[in-house]
């Protein structure tokens, strides 16, 4: 229990940067949004999947729960989040230097995770528009049913931090119970039998908002026990606690399951295409 508490703390420690950069650039948002800015950031929007692909590449959750915050808060597009989400590689990175895997290897799999969320994100935002408001944070406050506008920017960016990083906190440690009750060598033994529901699989449990999943996912395929198909299925759906906090901050909960959908059967298709061709 004690290290499932500290486990979540740490992983909460992790995010704030993060949760704190969010609420910073959209209080800036709110007080400094004009006309001439306003169409600067509508005019390059198109061009979002391709910036959240590259974020969501590098070796970081937090780019994830960010990109959570900012389409919740309807700044970025649907196809940008989707992105973000499938081309994050959390704790892959780490565990695959860790274990001296292939360079090859390594460039390859983060390639692929990117070039795949941008593509994904650019169909998406081809056939799915959705309204815009012009004051993110004052969304944010009317939903939260908090009086943090006129505090100003910090002051307000950091009470928002802390409200969500006490939810993320919580949403740790319960996550982190369940999989210490089920038990990390389980999972394991769920995906080394290759068949075409391990793809099916793979993609659920990369779906768990928690390090784990990545962890578990890139030391099978570094031991030789899951294929690279099954190595792609898990890790295309792994977003860290993105998901999470989609679901948390986003009231519009077709759209966040309709991301979810898109995420899963991406990570479930390309997973099986990738092992017919390699």
């Amino acid at each position: 229990m004690i290290e499932c508490i500290m486990d979540g703390v740490i992983d909460t420690l992790k995010l704030l940067p993060y949760l704190l950069l969010t609420f910073i650039l959209l209080e800036w948002l709110e007080h400094k949004l004009d006309k001439k800015t306003e169409k600067i950031i509508r005019k390059n929007q198109k061009y979002g999947p391709i910036i959240g692909g590259i974020l969501g590449g590098l070796p970081q959750c937090g780019f994830s729960t960010m990109a959570a915050n900012l389409f919740s808060s309807r700044v970025i597009s649907m196809g940008t989040v989707i992105a973000v989400f499938l081309s994050t590689s959390d704790e892959m990175l780490p565990i695959m230097i860790s274990e001296k895997a292939n360079p090859t290897l390594i460039i390859t799999t983060i390639s692929f995770k990117v070039i795949i969320g941008i593509i994904v994100g650019f169909i998406v935002d081809c056939f799915y528009r959705r309204k815009e408001i012009k004051n993110p944070i004052h969304h944010l406050c009317e939903k939260d049913h908090c009086d943090c506008e006129e505090e100003g920017i910090l002051k307000s960016s950091i009470k928002h931090t802390i409200k969500i990083a006490l939810f993320v906190l919580i949403a740790n440690i319960v996550i982190n119970i369940l999989i210490e009750g089920i038990g990390e060598d389980s999972l394991k033994n769920i995906l080394i039998n290759q068949n075409i529901i391990t793809y099916f699989i793979a993609s659920f449990i990369g779906l768990i908002p928690n390090c784990a999943s990545s962890v578990i996912m890139t030391e099978l395929y570094i031991s030789n026990l899951i294929s690279i198909g099954t190595l792609m299925a898990g890790l295309l759906t792994g977003s860290g606690l993105g998901i999470l906090l989609l679901f948390k901050n986003n009231e519009n909960q077709k759209e966040n399951i309709t991301i979810l959908s898109i995420i899963y059967l991406v990570g479930v298709l390309l997973g099986f295409i990738v092992d017919i061709f390699l």
